[in-house]
Order: structure tokens, then sequence, then C-alpha cells
């Protein structure tokens, strides 16, 4: 077989293994992406929220894998604390109060608790989430994402 014919059948093969790959039914999940933060930072946006009993059920869409151990997410009630007093750096670093927040890494999805309890929330109706470390600060502040929950309170 000449050396043209074989790269031509390697490439082929090769588009073939990609494109299957490309049309797997399932998605990415928390296990697949590394837990280290892009470039960019760790990011975490609320992309749906839903009714569960008394509480609410967030999607999260995250550019790393949550790890509560390691990089991980944060969620509080907005309206009472802002996202510097959202980590245990809220005084250190940022000469604010620190907080209640809950930290987990629950993903995709997230029912509220402890902290970002709908029980604790105190009447009000922006909920927040952000990347914080392992020591539980807020790794960048400018990369939270809060959203308006009142429809579903």
């Amino acid at each position: 077989m000449d050396i043209k014919l074989r790269w031509a059948s390697y490439l082929l093969m090769l588009g073939f293994v990609l494109g299957a790959a490309a049309l797997s039914p399932w998605p990415a999940n928390a296990d697949e992406l590394p837990n280290a933060c892009p470039v960019d930072g760790c990011e975490i946006t609320i992309t749906d929220v839903q009714k569960d009993g008394d509480e609410l059920r967030l999607t999260l869409e995250a550019n790393f894998g949550p790890d509560v151990s390691k990089n991980h997410i944060h969620v509080w009630w907005g309206d009472l604390y802002s996202v510097e007093q959202a980590g245990r750096s809220a005084e250190t670093v940022h000469g604010v109060e620190q907080g209640v927040w809950h930290r987990h890494d629950d993903y995709p999805t997230y029912v509220t608790t402890e902290g970002a309890s709908t029980s604790v929330r105190e009447g009000t109706t922006r909920l927040c989430a952000a990347a914080a470390d392992r020591d539980h600060n807020i790794i960048e502040t400018e990369l939270h994402h809060c959203v308006d929950v009142s429809s579903f309170l």
C-alpha cells in the first residue's frame, strides 16, 4: 500500500472516530472536567431554577469539575451578602464581615440547603453562585453569577 493511500485511510478512520465522539449521547459531566481553573478563571452560571418542595433546584454550568475538597461551588443569598462575604477571606482580604453560604460540589444540579436554604433568605430573592478554592475563599469575585428567583418562592 502506498504511503498516500495509507495516510488517507488513517485520516478517514480518525474522522470517523472524532465524528462518533461528537455525536455521543452522553454529556460531559463534572468527572470529565478538570478541577483546575482555566486561564479565564473558574466560572459558574445558574442556567435554570425550579421549585423543589420548599427549596429550589438549580441547574448549574461550570467550566471546571467541582470537588468540595478542591475547587467547588458556594451558593448564597445575594441580597444578604456580597460576593466578597461569601468566602472565608471576607475579613482578611476584602475587609468585610464574613457572610453565610453553602459549599458543595453537587453538579450539574443543586438543591438549596443550609446557608442557601429558602428558610434563611430573610425575604430576599436573589440567589448567587461562585467558585471557591479548597480553603473556601472565592477564587475570582468578578466571576460570580446571581439570578432573581422571586417567581419560585
